[in-house]
């Protein structure tokens, strides 16, 4: 069993609800309903949690909290409802009905609560993500020092990472009184399928599985044994790997992602200890916005991601040479292309998904992915590029999500190039996994 992990006291002083202000102009006279596009109703039907931390001096909560109703005001979604129409199609109700806005504290400075280790002790620095109908929450903890975390949830229908990404950075501008960009909401006309529907990938097993596949929602005993371990990868290490992974490739070399996600799929699987017979296969979340043609503006508010799902008998994955596993993991993201997006976008809309009672595999029910992991890569997101005021967060880190086989890559709050992998496994596995981690073979 994990050991027990050090409860931050935080003291909950004051929860309201935020609602959006409309400066100079009342609420837009768009529809008060938004469907739900495709790439939404197949996506984690959940909060996703993160917490920054910024140093002293930080703008007051009355600041941010206005600054939140004035962005609320352009991200209407956020602070409405999710909900069904007349034909019981699920959408957003565009109701206004707000966000929820959490003052906390701590009696202890920042420095001492340092380093936030991936425990059930981070669920203190956010609101329960379970069971409420607010679509954002935020939480302002503030400590003896002055310092702030932020503690911030979303549901993952209204918005991506790359989608709540701009929301926070918006936020921030409009904290500071700045001007910041405008979303893009248009969740239908990008999205419009071929007439005829052209087929052209095989999108059950990856996006859809039928539904008996999945059995009812319980509570798994076993994820009281999952451990989530932060293992920091020096940009040195990273720098070796891709030399590795790269010897005798043709072409240009692989990416830091290719490489350090080719590392960790083959360490996972030795510290699993899996029979040499089975298969494995890797999820990797690929955003569409950069890879649909014509390209979907940065802006687009909503989701827009896929997954890339490499497969590997065990016996070759951890027997081959790093290279063999980057070469998957290139080769599968590389096939989620436009042609790909058009051909889910076409099956998702023909009706065979009702028809064969097709399910999203993105369960958030699920408690172990054994044999399988899941990547999901915030490298790429501005995380650090949050200002209220004070500057930018020192430090950064989704919350404790113990999914066996779980995998979240965020760029190291340090600033050197080198990251930070949080790996869920089972704790007898991630014995072996620390003794592994660091061994670029």
């Amino acid at each position: 069993m994990p050991s027990p992990t050090k409860i931050l006291k935080v003291s909950v002083e004051r929860t309201k609800i935020v609602k959006p202000k409309y400066v100079g102009h009342l609420p837009p006279t768009t529809s008060p309903l938004v469907p739900l596009s495709v790439f939404d109703k197949i996506t984690f039907d959940m909060h996703i949690a993160s917490i920054y931390a910024f140093r002293a001096p930080t703008p007051p909560n009355s600041v941010m909290e206005n600054g939140l109703a004035r962005v609320l005001s352009e991200y209407r979604e956020f602070a409405g409802r999710l909900g069904e129409d007349a034909q019981g199609n699920p959408v957003i109700i565009l109701s206004d009905e707000g966000v929820r806005f959490v003052e906390a504290s701590v009696d202890s400075t920042l420095d001492q609560a340092l380093p936030f280790k991936p425990s059930s002790a981070l669920l203190s620095l956010h609101p329960e993500v379970h069971g409420v109908a607010e679509l954002l929450q935020v939480q302002l903890t503030r400590f003896a020092c002055g310092s702030l975390a932020v503690g911030f949830t979303s549901h993952h229908r209204v918005a991506d990472a790359h989608a709540a990404g701009n929301f926070l950075i918006a936020w921030s501008l409009a904290t500071r009184g700045l001007d910041f960009s405008l979303a893009v909401h248009d969740r239908c006309t990008f999205f419009t399928p071929r007439v005829p529907p052209l087929l052209e990938f095989e999108h059950r097993g990856v996006e859809f599985a039928p539904k008996n596949q999945f059995g009812a929602a319980k509570d798994d005993p076993l994820k009281d044994n999952i451990v989530v371990h932060k293992a920091h990868f020096t940009k040195e290490f990273l720098t070796e790997l891709k030399a590795r992974a790269s010897a005798g490739a043709a072409g240009k070399p692989y990416s830091t992602f290719e490489s350090l996600m080719a590392h960790l799929w083959r360490v996972v699987t030795k510290a699993r200890g899996l029979h040499e017979a089975e298969t494995t296969h890797l999820r990797i979340s690929v955003d569409g916005r950069g890879r649909m043609n014509p390209r979907l503006p940065d802006e687009y508010f909503g989701n827009v991601v896929l997954w890339a799902c490499p497969r590997a008998e065990v016996r070759g994955l951890v027997d081959s040479p790093l290279r063999y596993a980057a070469e998957l993991i290139h080769d599968a993201v590389a096939r989620v292309n436009d042609a790909y997006f058009r051909s889910f976008i076409d099956l998702a809309s023909s009706g065979v998904v009702e028809k064969e009672e097709l399910v999203p595999t993105a369960s958030a029910d699920k408690w172990v992915l054994c044999p399988n992991v899941d990547v999901d890569s915030w490298l790429r997101l501005p995380l650090y590029d949050l200002d209220f005021g004070g500057g930018s967060p020192f430090y950064f880190m989704p919350s404790f999500l113990p999914i066996e086989g779980l995998i979240f890559l965020i760029p190291s709050f340090i600033g050197d190039g080198s990251i930070e992998a949080h790996v869920a496994l089972f704790d007898d596995d991630q014995a072996a996994f620390k003794q592994i981690c660091y061994s670029p073979e």
